[in-house]
């Protein structure tokens, strides 16, 4: 004997059903966090102030970016 039930109601009403606790506070908070973490994050990624972190460093940053990729591009040419 084969039967089909079919039971229609919301999500609300099926975790309820189930027993499983109401977690959209925590998302909504997580939801805002994350939110503003990435604003955040993005306005250090602006062209003007990824210019002011390089340029405080003055000639340093360079010398030492430059001695970083001399270095790589002479470790992947020579064969062992």
């Amino acid at each position: 004997m084969k039967m089909t039930l079919n039971v229609e109601c919301t999500p609300e009403e099926a975790r309820r059903f189930v027993g499983l606790p109401d977690v959209t506070p925590l998302n909504e908070m997580l939801v805002r966090e994350m939110t503003s973490r990435a604003e955040e994050n993005m306005k250090l990624m602006s062209p003007d102030t990824m210019m002011k972190s390089w340029m405080s460093f003055g000639g340093q940053a360079q010398d030492a970016f430059m001695k970083l990729m001399t270095t790589a591009a002479s470790g992947s040419t020579r064969s062992e």
